[in-house]
């Protein structure tokens, strides 16, 4: 046999092969592709609607909900009771407002005391808040009687009652940093050290009906954005 002819059958069987394995990479290339635009296009398709419908989900929103406006009741029987405003209150007043709820707290102020309307305007702010525990004063001058039972000698007094014992008191504003310009958030995180107020704030409104279809946009929305960030 030729030689030349030899070499150059060996050279068009190489170049068979090459291309032989090129066409099946190529093959390759196509199938994996369309495998993931097939993925993609199902992963599109999916209802999100029935992801949400998803009985386990309902069942944790049906919970929340109950538990909010369960809330709900109790933060407007507390009112009822005189929670969630800071009242002016009369001597006869007294025993019936402090042992009516679980936590008050009564401030003994005189009128004419500049720390008295200081500690007033702080424990408003902080009667709109904190609607567990109710909050009132009473006029020490129009009080002369629970004033010497209580043992005040000092104002402002903010005296802290639990089913209507008095368990612990502000005297001035010696635990305030003995400045008249304490924050309100001071005070706040004062009364919580001692129990009196509870860490968390009673100002949470129960979701509406619409809420469950605001979350089913929001998921939608998150899942559309992290398939366009991809």
């Amino acid at each position: 046999m030729d030689p030349d002819a030899v070499k150059s059958t060996l050279s068009n069987l190489a170049f068979g092969n090459v291309m032989a394995a090129a066409a099946r990479d190529y093959q390759k290339e196509v199938l994996a592709q369309g495998k993931a635009q097939a993925s993609s296009s199902v992963n599109q398709e999916v209802d999100l609607d029935e992801l949400m419908d998803d009985p386990e989900l309902e069942k944790l929103h049906a919970d929340r909900i109950a538990a909010l406006k369960k809330e709900a009741e109790k933060r407007e029987a507390l009112k009822k009771q005189g929670h969630g405003e800071y009242r002016d209150i009369t001597e006869g007043d007294f025993l019936g407002e402090v042992t009516g709820s679980e936590k008050a707290i009564c401030h003994f102020y005189h009128q004419e005391f500049y720390r008295c309307k200081i500690m007033d305007k702080h424990l408003k702010t902080l009667a709109l808040k904190h609607v567990d525990t109710k909050f009132i004063k009473l006029d020490a001058e129009n009080a002369p009687f629970f004033v010497t039972k209580l043992g005040i000698k000092t104002l402002p007094c903010v005296i802290f009652f639990r089913n209507g014992i008095a368990v612990d008191r502000l005297v001035g504003f010696q635990d305030l940093g003995g400045k008249d310009d304490f924050a309100t958030k001071t005070l706040e995180v004062l009364l919580i050290k001692k129990g009196i107020l509870s860490e968390k704030k009673q100002n949470e409104d129960v979701e509406d009906d619409g809420s469950h279809e605001n979350r089913r946009r929001a998921v939608r929305s998150s899942l559309n954005h992290d398939s366009d960030s991809d």
